[in-house]
């Protein structure tokens, strides 16, 4: 073998050395990326969870029917939920008598059209609540000292991880004041979920509160962070004053 045609080998040696220790660096990546995931949504593979679903709020609106802004949240649930390997049970709200903690699960709407979301924040955001607003069928977020009004404008959604006892599958909420939040809210933690477990890490209990800037003309596209209301939201009405 001349010595031309060993560099020549030796150089296909090494290129082919050199994308395989690629190939393999690029793999554990992706790996280590989905393990992140799966670790901030409680999702292992093979795993299920819990997607409670709102019944639809309206004039002449089925009480069990899903609105087509919920659906389409639904389904950028279902995507998350594949991409991690895991399966989803979709159930409605007054349906989803169970426990926390076993099953990581996805409620999606205001304590309005969703009992479990109300029972969510009694227990996990007591600080955080949902009233009725003075025009019909709004509403107002309220944490803590802070109100955020529905208007011509924007809309907003409370965004919420609960970390559940003993180690548990966390309970994620969106409670949007409506549908385009509810999917807004969703379509941003799917999105941010990396700058959400960098900013609250992958096993705690966080609430921020989005904004969402002329739905009637963007839709769920345009959202931002209007606040992060985690301290608020976790201490229980009149704790403050009391320490105080």
């Amino acid at each position: 073998m001349t010595d031309n045609v060993l560099n020549v080998v030796l150089g296909l040696v090494a290129s082919a050395i050199s994308a395989g220790l690629g190939w393999l660096a690029q793999a554990l990546r992706r790996r280590r990326r989905v393990e992140q995931v799966r670790e901030f949504f409680g999702l292992p593979a093979g795993g299920e969870c819990l997607v409670v679903v709102p019944r639809s709020i309206g004039e002449g609106s089925d009480a069990g029917t899903v609105t087509r802004r919920d659906a389409y949240a639904l389904m950028a649930l279902a995507g998350l939920v594949e991409s991690c390997g895991a399966r989803a049970e979709i159930v409605a709200h007054d349906s989803a008598n169970r426990g926390i903690g076993a099953r990581t699960e996805f409620c999606i709407g205001g304590p309005v059209s969703n009992e479990r979301t109300a029972a969510h924040l009694a227990w996990g955001l007591p600080g955080a609540l949902v009233t009725s607003g003075a025009d019909p069928g709004s509403n107002v977020i309220v944490v803590g000292d802070r109100d955020f009004t529905a208007d011509q404008e924007q809309v907003h959604a409370l965004l919420a991880r609960i970390a559940t006892p003993e180690g548990g599958r966390p309970v994620f909420l969106v409670a949007g004041q409506t549908g385009t939040a509810n999917q807004a809210g969703v379509r941003y933690l799917v999105a941010h979920h990396r700058e959400l477990a960098r900013a609250h890490g992958r096993n705690g209990t966080f609430a921020v509160v989005l904004r969402v800037v002329k739905p009637k003309a963007y839709g769920p596209d345009l959202v931002e962070v209007a606040a992060d209301v985690t301290a608020e939201a976790v201490q229980r009405p009149g704790a403050r004053s009391g320490a105080a």
